[in-house]
C-alpha cells in the first residue's frame, strides 16, 4: 500500500510539471515547478483554481457552488459552498477535503448551514474510512465504519468541483506526458472507489478520455477534453480547458448541467 501511494504520488507530481507547462503558475495534486527545483525552497502554499459553478435543471439555474483549491508542499485542501438561488426554498451546505501530497485523503467535512444544521466528517483509520455524523451540532454523533483505503475519492453530493479532483487524478494516473503536454489514450478506462457523505454509501466509478470537442460556453467556441463518468447511480460527461480545469458537467439522465462562470 505504502509503495502504491508513493508510487501515485511520484506520478501526481509528474502531472503537475506537465501542467505547469500549460497553465504557467498552476499546480495539480503535485509539489514541484518547473522553474524551481527540488531543492529550492517551496512556497507554503498556492491557490491553483476558484471560482463558482452554476447548477441548471431543465435550462434554469438553481444554485450555485463557490469553491477554492489551495496546494502546498504537504497536500491541498478544496474548500466549497453551495447555494440554492433567490425564490427557491433555501439550501446553504459547506465542504473541505483534504489530501496528502500523495493525493490520499486526510481529513473531509461537510456542514448544513441551512434549513438544517446536519454535519459530518470523514477520516482514515489503518484501512478504514470513518464516517461520524449528526443532525445537529449539540447531537452525539454517530459513527459508520466504511472498508477502504485511504485513496477512496470523495464524491459528494452538492459539491460538483470535487469532480474536477477526480477528473486530475485520472489525468495522473492513466495519461502520459509527452512534448509539454497530457496524452490521454482514446477511451482509456480507469476505475476509482468513491465515497458519498452524503447518502453514506461507496461505489466505484469508471472515468474514460473521450476526445476532444469543440463547445461553445459563454458565446466562445473552444476546444475542451471530455471525459466520461460511469457508476451505478448514473452516466456524467465532464469537459475540462486547456488549463485542466472543468467547465461544464452534463447528466442528461437528470436534465443537469453544470457550467463555470
Amino acid at each position: 500500500m505504502q509503495s502504491e501511494a508513493r508510487r501515485t504520488g511520484q506520478m501526481l507530481r509528474t502531472y503537475a510539471r506537465m501542467a505547469m507547462a500549460c497553465l504557467a503558475a498552476l499546480l495539480v495534486l503535485g509539489t514541484v515547478t518547473l522553474s524551481v527545483s527540488a531543492k529550492d525552497k517551496e512556497p507554503s502554499s498556492e491557490k491553483v483554481d476558484s471560482g463558482a459553478l452554476g447548477i441548471f435543471i431543465n435550462g434554469k439555474r438553481v444554485a450555485t457552488e463557490t469553491f477554492t483549491i489551495q496546494q502546498s508542499p504537504s497536500g491541498s485542501v478544496t474548500t466549497s459552498e453551495f447555494k440554492t438561488e433567490e425564490g427557491l426554498d433555501r439550501a446553504d451546505q459547506t465542504s473541505e477535503l483534504q489530501l496528502s501530497g500523495s493525493g490520499e485523503l486526510k481529513k473531509y467535512e461537510w456542514k448544513e448551514l441551512s434549513p438544517g444544521q446536519s454535519q459530518a466528517s470523514v477520516l482514515p483509520s489503518e484501512n478504514f474510512l470513518t464516517e461520524r455524523y449528526s443532525s445537529n451540532p449539540q447531537e452525539k454523533p454517530r459513527e459508520q465504519p466504511f472498508l477502504l483505503p485511504a485513496s477512496t475519492s470523495i464524491l459528494d453530493d452538492y459539491f460538483f468541483i470535487q469532480r474536477e479532483v477526480l477528473a486530475w487524478k485520472y489525468l495522473a494516473t492513466a495519461c502520459r506526458p509527452d512534448k509539454g503536454q497530457i496524452q490521454c489514450p482514446l477511451k482509456q478506462k480507469t476505475q476509482f472507489g468513491t465515497l458519498n457523505p452524503h447518502a453514506r454509501s461507496s461505489m466505484l466509478v469508471t472515468l474514460e478520455f473521450a476526445g476532444v470537442e469543440k463547445l461553445s460556453i459563454h458565446g466562445v467556441e473552444r476546444d475542451y477534453t471530455r471525459l466520461d463518468l460511469k457508476s451505478e447511480a448514473g452516466d456524467w460527461s465532464l469537459w475540462l480547458d486547456e488549463q485542466h480545469k472543468l467547465v461544464r458537467i452534463l447528466v442528461e439522465s437528470d436534465k443537469t448541467e453544470v457550467i463555470r462562470d
